[in-house]
């Protein structure tokens, strides 16, 4: 087969390993950087350019899709699954993991734990009722946007909490509001979800001093192994959001697993040197069963 992982740079961890496990399962991998692909509609079909040169005879795609491309990227993925190509994640399933409203909407009609959230358009005086909406301080708020723990804020108290919401409308950014888990202590568990099975999974602890576990940020990774409530729902937050191969970030808490978010171009670095587990092999066994099985299936939700 030949597998296209789309990625703007061929350097990262998680690109290379792909490329790595793509070779040793005996397959012809490339890397197509999908920021500067060029998509041409006609009739004769929907095509791919890239450096000038059409893509042709792509069996399947891995898309590493960064958060500053998404709608680009998304797009790049939709051509390759209108052109019948294979991909190990549905391009509407990354559309809806990048939305943080939209995939906590989601997981909550599907009736899955998660932190009490709150969002709300701005009113002024409207700042008192969304922090009682979510038990009072101590409470976080996000950035809508944020990624890798930015524009994530630990607000310790009600005026504090109020303050920084005001400060949030004022750049008129969009922000959720939600309930701060105190047992969870600064950490928080990484599940690796590929093809409906939980491959690897790390729990990853917040510096000293530091509410947000993101190693990114300085957290630490450590393996950990699952309780079969956390194996379960991990497993029904990417099947809520349509993803075969997912990260899912969940806090453990006095009322079980608490779904944090599902991200849809997880970082494999992290989770193999955790664990020592081949997660990028795990995701090509994926392509080889899914590709001549799987029919395509692009949801609308």
């Amino acid at each position: 087969m030949k597998i296209a992982i789309l990625s703007t740079n061929p350097n990262l961890y998680s690109t290379k390993r792909l490329l790595e496990a793509i070779k040793a399962a005996g397959h012809e991998g490339i890397i197509v950087n999908h920021s500067i692909c060029d998509l041409i509609l006609e009739q004769d079909g929907p095509s791919i350019i890239h450096k000038g040169e059409k893509v042709l005879g792509v069996d399947a795609v891995i898309p590493r899709i960064g958060a500053s491309v998404t709608f680009y990227g998304t797009a790049v993925v939709r051509q390759f699954e209108l052109m019948g190509t294979f991909s190990v994640v549905n391009s509407q399933a990354i559309v809806r993991s990048r939305d943080k409203l939209r995939s906590l909407q989601i997981m909550s009609s599907a009736g899955l734990g998660m932190p009490k959230t709150a969002f709300t358009n701005f009113s002024k005086g409207g700042e008192k009722q969304i922090i009682e909406h979510v038990g009072g301080a101590p409470l976080i708020i996000k950035l809508l946007e944020g990624t890798q723990g930015l524009g994530v804020v630990l607000a310790e108290t009600r005026k504090a909490s109020q303050s920084v919401i005001e400060a949030f409308h004022g750049l008129k950014a969009r922000i959720i509001v939600q309930e701060f888990i105190k047992e969870a202590k600064g950490a928080d568990i990484r599940a690796f979800v590929v093809n409906g099975k939980v491959v690897g999974a790390m729990k990853r602890q917040g510096a000293e001093g530091e509410f947000r576990s993101n190693l990114h940020r300085g957290g630490k990774a450590t393996v950990i192994k699952l309780s079969r409530a956390e194996k379960a729902a991990a497993l029904a937050a990417a099947k809520s959001l349509g993803l075969d191969v997912a990260g899912v970030d969940m806090l453990q808490s006095a009322r079980g697993p608490l779904i944090l978010e599902v991200n849809s171009s997880p970082g494999l670095e992290g989770i193999e040197k955790a664990t020592g587990i081949d997660v990028a092999g795990s995701i090509i066994k994926f392509i080889e069963e899914g590709v001549n099985k799987r029919p395509l299936k692009i949801s609308s939700q």
